[in-house]
């Protein structure tokens, strides 16, 4: 056995949506530098965003491949959440789960099988196949500590916190109060009687009770929900190791499929040209799609503020566009076209925020999307509208003052007048929230460098798993 505790074999289980896989992978990558031989479980239409770890690490990076099960819900050759919207995790974490019998019969068929598991906290099923196997797993929180501490309080007092309109954390650093329509989408649908929201459930509430978990953030972000954390669960097997998108395998264009080079000239020309923090660049992720009302407030809003703009429009499916998502108003484009630059579809979003032009990110708050504007230095201008948007924004605005609300909701509609006034005044009168910006993006870049908090969990996290492989 001196092999394997040497070089401890992992299986890496990520979730296929791109704002959980794509920091999963990013861990990986750090977990392969420090000598751990990995198996990565995907399906089928997964595997190319295994292509960066796989050209780095070809001798201890292996895929595993199973096909995709199927579900009533998902239609045929879909296999990741951005082919749905945010309403598909459902349907698509009720699927995965299926994968249970073959993942086991996998590993009983391995010679030299994994000595613990890495699965993404939609995948809490895996924390079963895990005791079933008398292995250790370790939940992946693609999210926060506050978002996980809320998560685990939530699933485990389903029947009390569905009865109340708002919620008081009491538990919780600084009790903070939710609105229940603030709660993550997947909890609102929760209904004891669907047997796929039970998986679900069951599955969070797991979560905390596995051998350990990863949280990509780090330590200066939210210390007292990670110290929480730890006593919560009864030991200190909780790895802060982000921000992972500065420590991964590259990127330069991650998420993206098309030709790079070309719109990264364009954009950054087109930056360059700007002053200093001069810019609020608008982005809602890979997901969420405006209607009609929403894209024309915001258009409206962007023009009256005066502020300089460039703003990444997803465009739906030809039917979505009749009905007015993801269109720009007309003359919008034309009126504005010394004032901003529109960008549809991909956008080199880190690229972007990292420009000296731009002083503010317009953003639904997603947890990678919030990271980014962290290292970048940038105010966030928040618009939360699903899942754990509203628990981020309320972190980033009350808690740490680098953000300021605009809008909350997904389907509420700005006043366009109020939008841009607040535009306007946030990227000429931010001092404080600037330089408190700033001082946040010192510490993330702190954390991941040499002797970092967060490369100390690394380091910390390989240590516990070679004292379990030499057991």
């Amino acid at each position: 056995m001196s092999a394997t505790a040497t070089h401890p074999h992992i299986l890496v289980f990520p979730y296929p949506a791109q704002g959980h896989m794509l920091p999963l992978l990013d861990l990986t990558h750090q977990l392969a530098l420090r000598g751990l031989t990995i198996t990565i479980l995907v399906t089928p239409k997964s595997l190319p965003f295994l292509s960066p770890l796989l050209s780095t690490h070809s001798s201890s990076i292996t895929p595993l491949v199973f096909p995709f099960p199927s579900h009533p819900l998902i239609p045929q050759g879909v296999e990741h959440v951005k082919d749905l919207g945010n309403s598909g995790n459902l349907p698509i974490m009720a699927a995965l789960a299926k994968l249970h019998d073959p993942v086991l019969n996998w590993f009983n068929s391995q010679t030299n099988p994994p000595v613990a598991i890495i699965s993404d906290f939609f995948l809490g099923w895996t924390q079963r196949l895990a005791t079933q196997l008398q292995i250790p797993r370790l939940t992946f929180y693609s999210s926060g500590a506050f978002v996980g501490s809320i998560f685990d309080y939530i699933w485990n007092n389903v029947e009390k916190v569905k009865s109340l309109s708002e919620i008081e954390f009491g538990n919780l650093p600084g009790s903070p109060v939710f609105k229940q329509e603030h709660l993550p989408s997947l909890f609102k649908l929760y209904k004891p009687s669907d047997p796929d929201l039970e998986v679900i459930k069951d599955g969070h509430v797991a979560n905390t009770k596995s051998w350990g978990c990863f949280i990509n953030s780090f330590e200066d972000l939210e210390a007292e929900y990670v110290q929480w954390l730890k006593t919560h669960v009864g030991h200190n097997r909780v790895f802060s190791v982000g921000p992972l998108s500065l420590i991964g395998p590259d990127v330069s264009d991650r998420g993206n499929s098309g030709s790079v080079s070309e719109m990264n000239d364009q954009v950054l020309t087109w930056l360059d040209r700007c002053p200093d923090g001069s810019v609020v660049y608008v982005c809602f992720g890979s997901q969420k799609l405006l209607r009609k009302e929403q894209m024309e407030a915001l258009a409206n809003g962007l023009e009256k503020s005066g502020t300089r703009f460039i703003w990444v429009v997803k465009s739906g499916t030809t039917q979505q566009q009749v009905e007015g998502f993801g269109v720009l108003p007309y003359g919008f484009e034309q009126r504005t076209a010394g004032q901003g630059l529109v960008i549809k579809g991909w956008a080199p979003q880190v690229l972007v925020l990292n420009h000296k032009a731009v002083g503010g990110f317009l953003s639904h708050c997603g947890w990678n999307s919030v990271l980014e504007g962290i290292v970048a230095g940038v105010m966030i201008l928040a618009w939360p509208m699903e899942a754990d948007q509203f628990l981020n924004a309320r972190l980033l605005v009350d808690n740490i003052g680098v953000a300021v609300r605009v809008c909350e909701g997904a389907v509420s509609v700005p006043d366009s007048d109020e939008l841009g006034r607040a535009i306007a005044e946030v990227m000429t009168e931010g001092g404080g929230i600037k330089a408190k910006a700033k001082d946040l993006k010192e510490k993330a870049l702190a954390a991941v460098s040499h002797g970092g908090s967060s490369m100390k969990d690394l380091d910390r996290f390989v240590e516990e798993l070679g004292q379990l492989g030499g057991g």
